[in-house]
């Protein structure tokens, strides 16, 4: 192979690719185009930007966390007292619940990049729990159970208003993770990017040609908890208000099942599994909302037993002979 064919290999994946610019193009009109969901879209973008930054730890970097609703819950709180007390510009707050979030990964990962992957679960888990407790013991700050209330938010470069038809939140909360993603998408396809995949895969080979194994971890989960304290800092601002529910388990939990439908390990899946996920939840809450849990549970089986390639082809689901990949 020429230098001339390696190098054209290596800038093709960072090129944009015309299904890509169609599915962006369709997330920017959303807004326009459904007005009466921009709660929903909020809250589809807010939820993909959080499983974007779980992609990086677990799909490219391949830390398993079961608590990464603790850089999403300190971003929130953040920004949420931050604006309460001393600034209410949002995208000061969006600024301050990114360096809390990257400031509490950087601080947490050389206990991260130790051990077995049953370990970090562990403690990944048990930071968040840790943050949960503080959270509810210190209720002069936090609020406590009852929440962070009165939190307002001013007007966005100080002429757009946070209405409560989420339209500016919509909009607000889309560019971000429109941003977000094309940085990601430029770091994933660097020589960073590239090592960081190269270290999931097989962690000895990357430390036998000289490479910081432990240095790329705490990097990439640095990285990913920035995201996801932006992510949250982003909920309590269009939402004015924070409470424990941002550190609780269920947060990391729903964001690895986002994941997992979506697929780890490319950007894209984040963003695909947190609407998928989403909708089924705004879908099926509103068919069953005793049950819905229900049904995500027997769609996320289905999807593990057929795989993510055939399950849209279910006469292929008894097929013997043939490999699967989920």
């Amino acid at each position: 192979m020429s230098a001339a064919d390696a190098s054209a290999r290596l800038v093709a994946p960072v090129r944009w690719r015309a299904w890509e610019v169609v599915l962006w193009v369709a997330i920017w009109i959303a807004p326009f185009a459904l007005p009466q969901y921009a709660a929903l879209i909020n809250e589809i973008a807010i939820f993909a930007l959080f499983a974007v930054s779980l992609d990086i730890v677990l799909g490219y970097a391949g830390i398993v966390s079961l608590g990464h609703a603790a850089f999403f819950g300190a971003g929130g709180y953040a920004s949420a007292l931050l604006a309460k007390h001393l600034i209410a510009d949002p995208l000061v707050g969006l600024a301050l619940g990114t360096a809390i979030g990257a400031a509490l990964g950087a601080l947490t990962s050389p206990m991260i990049v130790r051990g077995t992957d049953l370990t970090r679960l562990m403690v990944t888990m048990g930071v968040a729990l840790v943050l949960l407790e503080l959270a509810n013991k210190f209720d002069n700050i936090t609020g406590g159970a009852d929440g962070l209330q009165g939190v307002v938010t001013a007007p966005l470069f100080g002429v757009f208003e946070f209405d409560l038809a989420a339209r500016t939140a919509s909009f607000y909360s889309v560019s971000v993770l429109f941003l977000v993603f094309i940085v990601l998408r430029r770091v994933v396809h660097s020589p960073f990017g590239v090592s960081l995949q190269a270290l999931r895969d097989n962690r000895l080979r990357l430390a036998a040609v000289g490479m910081s194994v432990q240095g790329r971890l705490m990097a990439a989960y640095t990285l990913g908890a920035a995201i996801a304290g932006a992510a949250g800092a982003l909920l309590s601002q269009t939402t004015g208000f924070a409470s424990l529910d941002l550190l609780d388990f269920h947060r990391s939990a729903d964001v690895m099942l986002a994941l997992v439908i979506g697929g780890a390990g490319w950007l894209w899946g984040g963003l695909a599994g947190a609407i998928a996920f989403k909708l089924m939840h705004d879908l099926l809450s509103a068919i069953t909302p005793q049950y819905w849990t229900f049904w995500i549970g027997l769609f996320l089986v289905v999807l593990m037993l057929v795989g993510r390639e055939r399950l849209m082809r279910p006469w292929t689901w008894f097929d013997r002979g043939r490999g699967r990949r989920t």
